[in-house]
């Protein structure tokens, strides 16, 4: 089992960056391939960025592709996106989540959930 915390979200202007962590506890955490998901008002949540357990490969959303970048520390337990040009389209709440096996990109196939952190992006 892992819990999963989310940090970093904010309010920032249109073309502006910010970087999301998401630090794991216990002893596993290269054991998850991990994944970043967005829920915007009146939307279903939607998988934006995911990384193997290696960390070798990545996956992108069309809609964030060359923008965002997903990364991870297996050191450090911690897994990062990084959002840059963020548009106000790219508001909302953004979770990491844990998954047990890699290429995984339905909300469902993730086993462990953080409990989100708010992103605002004003035009």
């Amino acid at each position: 089992q892992v819990q999963l915390v989310e940090s970093g979200g904010g309010l920032v202007q249109a073309g502006g960056s910010l970087r999301l962590s998401c630090a794991a506890s216990g002893r596993t955490f290269s054991s998850y391939a991990m994944g970043w998901f967005r829920q915007a008002p009146g939307k279903q949540r939607e998988l934006l960025a995911a990384i193997v357990r290696s960390g070798g490969i990545t996956y992108y959303a069309d809609s964030v592709k060359g923008r965002f970048t997903i990364s991870r520390d297996n050191a450090k337990n911690t897994v990062y996106l990084q959002m840059n040009s963020l548009k106000p389209e790219d508001t909302g709440v953004y979770y990491c989540a844990a998954s047990y096996s890699d290429y995984n990109i339905l909300p469902r196939e993730y086993a462990y959930w953080g409990q989100g952190t708010q992103v605002t992006v004003s035009s």
